[in-house]
């Protein structure tokens, strides 16, 4: 016997352990043992006290009533059997020869107990004993339910473990009360005179063996009917008569499918072809989609590239859309492909399942089954056009849609907008966010500065509406004037001023004053008009330096030149008369001359 069948007959012995609790009578165990141990002579037959109890007696059925059959056994008297022991028809019938059991040699009423159950089971236990040994084949009735198990009527009764019952899972023991089945006998033990059976064992044997008569039967290509018995994600597990077959779910439908619930369920009859026989595995590989025509075959020449199709949305995932243009067939919708102006980042956005919708053939790969389709190839790129709606340098109005921290983005027309950056929202002011000179909804003059219908992209900008202020700083501005402007703010380095045209401009701390001072505070404060000299000049960095200092130098060395100029003025305009007069006094003294 092979380590399994041990363990399984191991398993099995154990479970029988529970045979002290099936109602099996220790009386009659004990008669039967008696019966065994200690077989009397025959001399002394025909006479009650040469006869014990416990011995299997011949006898004729002399009567028969409702209740009871009346048999003669040769003794003082007559013994009374109950009917329902009698489970033979044939055997009820008057003069017919039975064995009978000697159950007690003087009942309470003088007369002799006898059964024809206990007789019959004795035979059944000693034919047992005699013939039969573990792994021996029997034919019993399964009688009722016990705890662990069945109790089985094999002529004895015998304990069928719950584990031994059946080869597949039971759900109700009850099932099989009444019925009378083959079974291999597991263990005998004569000391307890119990025995053990399993149903199971030769379910199995009959399965391995008739698995292994089909596997030399069947044949690739053939066409046979199964019974879906389990479902799992990968497929579907069929009985063939005996032997298993997986369909896998690739090989179910030429439609796309999440699951193999979706068209088959449990107990379902199915007709498959045989795909694969691995007989060394035992492994049988089916198939359902391939009793129809590849409607893969010719797609090519049905749906060539560019072909405009219409069919139903039949799933939706992250990257796309599922359409179904014919039965077998699913293309699918790439969330790129879906519009030529918006960024579809849900196709729920733009289509939902079961949705009819037309579509253009963009590629085909017919090996892998697939099929990539286009929704907006049905409609003229807005972007193709751009270029001449939107020349670079024209001026456009544009309400603005939303703000980022790198720009403000605005709606030229329905899914065309355009990107007015942060760095081209002014000439003259540094703008740390779009919010601080726009607004979302504002209305906005820009010029288009680029664009690329390839990326999508247009460019725009608002400074570029009017000339930029550095290119003529030097002119307008040039280093050694004069310029009026706000203190807008205060460091510790010096303040930054805002002139009449909006630049900003630093008057270093070393710059304030030509006097000593303190703190920049002590010398000017915000919101403060000043007046300063231009010292400095950088167009490229946009920067610009004033000195007060140098202002208050000028200022105070030209009322000293006003001065010193006054006197020069006075001493030449006394000059000028004494040389007016000298030379009116020579014109008179040539005159008189």
């Amino acid at each position: 016997m092979s380590k399994t069948s041990s363990q399984t007959l191991q398993d099995a012995w154990n479970e029988s352990n529970v045979i002290d609790d099936v109602e099996f009578q220790e009386e009659e165990a004990n008669q039967f043992k008696k019966l065994l141990n200690k077989r009397e002579s025959a001399a002394g037959e025909g006479t009650v006290s040469s006869m014990h109890a416990g011995h299997i007696l011949k006898g004729r059925i002399v009567e028969i009533t409702k209740d009871f059959v009346v048999i003669d056994v040769g003794l003082k008297s007559e013994g009374l059997v109950p009917i329902e022991e009698f489970s033979d028809a044939e055997e009820l019938h008057l003069g017919n020869e039975v064995e009978v059991f000697l159950d007690q040699a003087e009942g309470e009423d003088g007369q002799i107990v006898l059964s024809r159950d206990k007789a019959r089971r004795l035979r059944q236990w000693e034919y047992i004993v005699n013939h039969c040994k573990e792994g021996s084949l029997v034919r019993g009735k399964v009688i009722r339910k016990v705890k662990g198990g069945l109790m089985v009527d094999i002529g004895m009764e015998a304990f069928l473990p719950g584990s031994q019952i059946d080869n597949k899972r039971i759900k109700n023991l009850d099932e099989y009360v009444g019925h009378t089945y083959d079974f291999k006998i597991l263990k005998i033990n004569t000391e307890r005179k119990n025995i053990v059976v399993s149903r199971r064992e030769l379910l199995e044997e009959e399965r391995i063996s008739k698995k292994a008569e089909m596997l030399e039967n069947i044949h690739e290509g053939e066409i046979c009917t199964g019974v879906v018995k389990n479902i799992t994600d990968f497929g579907v597990f069929l009985d063939l008569d005996g032997i298993d077959g997986l369909l896998h779910i690739t090989d179910m439908t030429w439609k796309r499918i999440k699951h193999p619930s979706e068209i088959v369920s449990i107990g379902e009859e199915l007709e498959v072809v045989i795909l694969h026989v691995d007989k060394e595995k035992g492994r049988v590989a089916l198939g359902m989609k391939q009793k129809e025509s590849n409607p893969w075959e010719e797609i090519e020449q049905r749906y060539p590239i560019g072909t405009k199709v219409r069919g139903k949305i039949v799933n939706l995932v992250p990257y796309g859309a599922f359409i179904e243009i014919e039965p077998g067939i699913e293309g699918l919708i790439h969330v790129s492909e879906m519009s030529w102006v918006k960024t579809v980042t849900d196709p729920s956005e733009v289509v939902k399942k079961g949705d009819e919708v037309e579509a253009i053939v963009l590629s085909i790969q017919k090996e892998e089954g697939k099929i990539s389709l286009g929704m907006k190839q049905t409609e003229s790129n807005p972007w193709e056009e751009v270029e001449k709606k939107y020349p670079i340098g024209s001026s456009v109005s544009a309400e603005i849609r939303n703000l980022t921290n790198y720009g403000a983005f605005v709606e030229l027309e329905p899914g065309i907008d355009g990107l007015i950056h942060i760095s081209d929202l002014s000439w003259i002011k540094k703008v740390s966010h779009p919010s601080e000179v726009l607004k979302k909804g504002d209305k906005v003059e820009a010029v288009v500065l680029s664009v690329d219908k390839e990326s999508k992209k247009i460019t725009l900008g608002v400074k570029q509406l009017s000339s930029n202020p550095w290119e003529s700083i030097e002119k307008t501005m040039p280093v050694g004037s004069l310029v009026k402007g706000i203190v807008t703010k205060i460091t510790a380095f010096g303040a930054f001023i805002e002139l009449h045209n909006g630049i900003e401009a630093l008057v270093h701390v070393t710059e304030l004053s030509d006097q000593p001072f303190g703190k920049v505070e002590d010398v000017v404060n915000k919101g403060e008009e000043i007046t300063a000299k231009v010292i400095k000049l950088d167009p490229e960095h946009k920067k610009i330096a004033l000195s007060i200092k140098e202002y208050l130098i000028d200022k105070n060395k030209h009322n000293s030149d006003d001065i010193v100029v006054g006197d020069a003025k006075t001493r030449q305009v006394k000059k000028g008369k004494r040389k007016a007069k000298d030379a009116s006094e020579e014109e008179t003294n040539a005159s008189e001359e």
